[in-house]
């Protein structure tokens, strides 16, 4: 452990916050894991030491897809724009394609494109429900790979196989969760199991010898690189790079716990049944404050329930029948606000846990 720098330690989360359970019981004996977030001294990667592949098992129970709301499928489309400026006319392979959604909407666009995922349900064709491997023999003039490499153990081998596989060519796109913006926001609920990385702009900057763009989506929740696959290489750690969490970066645990204990009586919801929403649970759980109530627009996560805390998700239709007017509802992403609040008609208090007002 001498080449690592400890950031950060927490312990007995889900291993997959995205699985849904058919009961409070089974979402309560969920596999959980520890979390030993660590910088790498020889490369500056930052990555979960405790981290065991082992326990990860993706399957049909697995629920991610977030475009369901307008306003994710804004985001997309930020995403296809800088996609299509820097690949328009190219042939794609997006490996990690989810449900597929946003590999149709790049057909849409008039995109070749190809999926890879094992988790994918549908009937498209173009999508093959396995991982993408070199034995494939297949290649394209670009990668996509949206939300794929925080989940991958050793990412730089990935990404190295990524290239072979694409005959050692082609151009790369990466979107990942940004570690700056989970630091500057407090964002203890964003720290999962299931990411076993941590990235930052500096990161791919030393992965990447030739980066087209880089930058920000998603109100600067996500990082993107549009990067050529040929100049990848090993990252080296500069001493001057020593990220660190800020001093009070656990205090919104208390608050948020003190306030759903002054609610009392009343129904206490929060909005979101994905990653954010089962740890804020688990950990409000932990300190000791009740939530009556998860709502999700997600068909697939309702009437299931999520892992580690066994609530049960609601519908917004049902879910707002059970509040009463001017209740207080924790939004677990404050993207999400103006959309929750027109499907609330704003009939309630919201509290936006990450905006460091709670």
């Amino acid at each position: 452990m001498r080449h690592y720098r400890e950031i950060y330690r927490t312990d007995q989360l889900p291993v997959l916050q995205n699985r849904m359970f058919s009961s409070e019981q089974e979402a309560l004996a969920c596999p959980k894991g520890d979390i030993h977030l660590v910088q790498d001294m020889r490369t500056g990667l930052i990555f979960n030491s405790a981290f065991d592949p082992s326990l990860i098992d993706y399957g049909p129970d697995y629920q991610n897809e977030q475009a369901c709301s307008s306003i994710f499928r804004g985001h997309l489309e930020e995403v296809a724009a800088i996609i299509y400026r820097h690949l328009h006319g190219k042939t794609l392979i997006e490996v990690g394609c989810g449900k597929g959604y946003f590999l149709e909407h790049l057909s849409g666009l008039g995109f070749d494109v190809r999926g890879f995922d094992p988790t994918y349900e549908g009937e498209n064709p173009r999508i093959s429900k396995r991982f993408f491997t070199p034995d494939l023999n297949l290649c394209a003039d670009a990668i996509v790979l949206r939300h794929v490499l925080e989940h991958i153990q050793d990412p730089v081998d990935f990404l190295s196989m990524i290239c072979k596989a694409n005959g050692g060519r082609g151009k790369i796109y990466i979107e990942v969760p940004c570690f700056d913006w989970i630091s500057e926001h407090r964002a203890w609920f964003d720290v999962f199991y299931e990411h076993v990385n941590y990235f930052r702009l500096l990161d791919f900057q030393n992965m990447f010898g030739e980066i087209l763009e880089m930058g920000h989506v998603f109100g600067g929740q996500y990082l993107y690189v549009v990067a050529e696959l040929a100049s990848l290489r090993s990252p080296e750690w500069r001493e001057e790079d020593c990220p660190a969490l800020p001093h009070d970066f656990l205090g919104g645990i208390g608050s948020c716990a003190e306030k759903l204990k002054v609610l009392g009586k009343n129904h206490s919801a929060i909005w979101g049944g994905a990653s954010k929403g089962v740890i804020f649970s688990l950990f409000m759980q932990r300190a000791g404050a009740r939530i009556d109530l998860v709502i999700d627009i997600n068909p697939a996560k309702q009437g299931k329930f999520i892992a580690g805390s066994g609530l049960r998700v609601c519908s917004p239709e049902e879910g707002t029948r059970m509040l009463e007017s001017g209740a207080t509802v924790f939004v677990m992403n404050s993207n999400y606000l103006e959309e929750i609040k027109a499907l609330t008609r704003n009939n309630f208090n919201y509290q936006e846990i990450d905006c460091g007002n709670i």
